[in-house]
């Protein structure tokens, strides 16, 4: 008995969305610390260890913030913004790449951390069903 197979050609049209609202929450946190640099801290490069920070409330520091994909850090030289390729930032220490700085120079190091944003579907957006159009 021969098979006859059935052949259809169907088109579907692509579903379409619309409406819908996203509320998008930021909440920045933004830590500073301060030094000044010191005799001892400039060799081949600058070093400022952790232990030479204070955070805003004057109060000594013990380790520097381990940066994160949610944050990002300013480094400010005497007042003014640096390039972010001229420092590294670790737990232990800031490293400036130059030794072309004075002494007592105030160095401000500023860290943003924007890992409390959050985002909500407030509104539910309406998604059409595909139309598929069957032809024999």
């Amino acid at each position: 008995m021969p098979v006859i197979k059935p052949v259809f050609t169907a088109v579907a049209s692509a579903p379409v969305a619309s409406g819908g609202a996203v509320t998008t929450t930021v909440s920045p946190a933004v830590a500073r610390y301060y030094s000044v640099i010191t005799a001892g801290m400039i060799t081949t490069d600058t070093t400022i260890p952790a232990a030479d920070f204070l955070d805003d409330n004057d109060a000594p520091v013990a380790v520097l913030p381990a940066i994160t994909a949610e944050q990002y850090y300013n480094v400010y030289i005497n007042g003014m913004l640096q390039q972010s390729g001229l420092s590294t930032l670790t737990t232990a220490s800031l490293v400036l790449a130059t030794t072309d700085i004075s002494v007592n120079v105030p160095v401000l190091l500023e860290v943003a951390n924007f890992a409390n944003t959050t985002s909500d579907i407030t509104t539910q957006p309406t998604i059409s069903a595909p139309t598929i159009t069957i032809y024999t």
